[in-house]
């Protein structure tokens, strides 16, 4: 996946690429720094940090991983927040922008970053990770960066409280809370589904079978007064499967491949395997990717899911922050991933 974010400690990813978030003297520090000296060893890492020397704010060095599970440690050097008005965006919009171009020319296909200068630099988190995503979105979006890139964060609770993006989603998670508690007495949907055993009828307009053969199949011992199908005709009358109705909706829309994929956080090689394959099966959040990515309505996106086998439900909390979203239409990926990871959900893509 192009884009993740997750949470987890930076010095256990398996990237070829891991972050530190610097100081200009490219000394240990404490944080993020701290724990990337450690498990690398700190005796090699400081003896190949010595031997740079110095790296200015907004810019990024690369030294080898050592023990970590990477190829390199490339040290970016973030801003001291100072209240906002001393060049701070601008220099940490630098610093992630050098850490991203080093690894591509390194030649590393995947890197993880943590959340620069908002530990013990202050730099606040919501504005942290507005500018983080920013930066990777810009990165990405060159067709010469296929990269997997994961913003690692280690606090949700801290960024879920950083501002108040969240506040909406949190009031409609709480509801959702509210409505699937394992206390409550009875579900809003009670009463209003069929009782177990209820007979439906999916096939109710399909086409009997032909009478030449109806008699043999009452012969055939089937209880009386059924009506039989013809299950040749039935499937002949089943619905386009998932990449057909999805390449119909790309075409009716007018878009490139480059366009769905990258608005999905997907990667090419992901893409191309659902065109070239009528029997492709998506995992739901994929499915929901590429429909935030076509930007379609609730409708069509149960359509969409629909034909992948799933639904879009009131019982899945991740279902309930997407259609907030779609309801609202907003299509921005990286924004849903971002609350999605608040509160703990898979992210599309």
């Amino acid at each position: 996946m192009p884009f993740t974010i997750v949470r987890n400690d930076i010095t256990h990813m398996h990237v070829d690429a891991i972050v530190n978030a610097a100081n200009e003297q490219l000394r240990r520090g404490g944080g993020v720094c701290g724990a990337i000296f450690a498990a690398a060893g700190i005796a090699d890492l400081e003896a190949a940090c010595a031997r740079i020397g110095h790296c200015e704010t907004g810019s990024a060095v690369a030294t080898p991983a050592f023990a970590l599970p990477a190829r390199h440690v490339i040290h970016a050097v973030g801003p001291i927040w100072q209240g906002g008005d001393h060049g701070e965006e601008v220099a940490l919009r630098r610093c992630y922008r050098a850490a991203l171009s080093l690894a591509h020319e390194l030649g590393d296909a995947s890197i993880a970053l943590p959340l620069i200068s908002s530990g013990t630099y202050g730099y606040p988190k919501e504005a942290a990770i507005d500018v983080a995503i920013d930066e990777i979105r810009a990165f990405l979006a060159d067709d010469a960066h296929e990269m997997d890139v994961f913003l690692t964060l280690f606090d949700v609770d801290a960024m879920r409280a950083a501002g108040g993006r969240f506040g909406p989603i949190t009031a409609l998670i709480n509801d959702w809370y509210a409505q699937h508690s394992p206390f409550r007495r009875r579900s809003r949907w009670e009463g209003s589904l069929p009782s177990v055993g209820r007979t439906s009828a999916p096939y109710a307009n399909a086409p009997l079978a032909d009478s030449a053969q109806a008699p043999q199949a009452q012969s055939a011992g089937a209880p009386r007064g059924r009506m039989h199908f013809s299950l040749d005709k039935l499937l002949q009358r089943v619905d386009a499967g998932f990449s057909q109705t999805l390449l119909t909706m790309i075409d009716q829309r007018g878009l490139k491949d480059s366009d769905v994929y990258k608005r999905a956080n997907m990667s090419r090689q992901h893409f191309s395997k659902i065109r070239n394959n009528p029997k492709y099966r998506p995992k739901k959040h994929t499915v929901l990717a590429l429909a935030v990515a076509l930007r379609l309505s609730l409708v069509d996106t149960r359509l969409l899911l629909e034909r992948a086998g799933f639904a879009l439900t009131t019982a899945d909390a991740r279902d309930v922050i997407v259609e907030y979203f779609i309801e609202r239409g907003i299509y921005d990926i990286y924004e849903i991933n971002l609350a999605l990871y608040a509160y703990d959900q898979p992210l599309l893509g």
